[in-house]
């Protein structure tokens, strides 16, 4: 059983299925990709992402907004909490600190106060969170360490950061996981890093619709592709794939605690 731990099944090009949602997903089923975690971006998006997932008990959900849509407006911690008790939602995220399209200190600090709430509001929820982090690793590490909870903890999501950094988030009780990006030509350091991971730490990902990994690069990315990460990640660690399999998804079920196993 495999578990894509993070896709946008919301933005998954469904034309390969005639515009069939429930086909997509069995296509992922038949690769034995058992269960995903649906990952909010919006708080304009949670909703209808929500009633997308709602009927299925294979998919679970997250609340957040991602550092590059504040502009839509920052969710403040009393909405989190709120919107936080659908039972379809196991975890605070996405949420986190993006520096690499911007080189504004404005929004670098609206960022860090947005992603300070969703701490704040996951360590009071007891859920974890997931990350997105890129170019900006000391503030990520430090709002973590200042604002979260360390028991719940969380994941850095899609990781291409150094083996430091990891290990960092890794003594805050924070997972790490690893996408397509994995399988790239030209991401042998990141390879190196997946290497020095704990198995038991790490989590696989397909951030469908987007970095679809080796040998469909190129291509829209959807969940059964996960398999494939999975195989890249077995291949590094010098595990089979069905102990990476089986790893993987006990780590999910531990880290995301308020998902029931469909």
């Amino acid at each position: 059983m495999f578990i894509d731990s993070h896709c946008h099944l919301d933005k998954v090009d469904l034309s390969p299925y005639n515009h069939d949602f429930n086909a997509m997903l069995q296509a992922a089923f038949e690769r034995r990709v058992n269960a995903m975690l649906c990952v909010s971006i919006s708080l304009s998006q949670f909703g209808p992402m929500c009633e997308l997932i709602q009927d299925n008990p294979a998919i679970f959900a997250s609340l957040g907004v991602h550092p590059l849509n504040i502009d839509e407006g920052l969710a403040t911690k009393e909405q989190l909490l709120a919107l936080a008790s659908q039972p379809q939602v196991v975890a605070i995220g996405e949420t986190g600190l993006d520096y690499f399209y911007q080189d504004c200190p404005e929004q670098f600090a609206l960022q860090q106060q947005s992603f300070q709430t969703h701490l704040e509001a996951a360590a009071e929820l007891k859920l974890p969170v997931i990350v997105h982090t890129r170019d900006a690793r000391e503030d990520t590490l430090a709002l973590i360490k200042a604002h979260g909870n360390p028991e719940s903890g969380g994941v850095l999501h899609c990781f291409t950061e150094s083996w430091e950094m990891a290990k960092a988030a890794l003594d805050m009780n924070y997972y790490i996981s690893f996408s397509g990006i994995t399988t790239f030509r030209n991401a042998e350091e990141l390879r190196d890093v997946v290497r020095q991971v704990p198995l038991e730490r790490i989590l696989i990902e397909t951030d469908a619709p987007y970095l679809a990994p080796v040998p469909h690069r190129g291509k829209k990315n959807e969940p059964k592709y996960v398999v494939e990460v999975a195989q890249c990640i077995a291949d590094l660690k010098g595990v089979s794939l069905e102990q990476l399999a089986e790893q993987t998804s006990q780590n999910f079920y531990t880290l995301f605690s308020k998902a029931v196993a469909p």
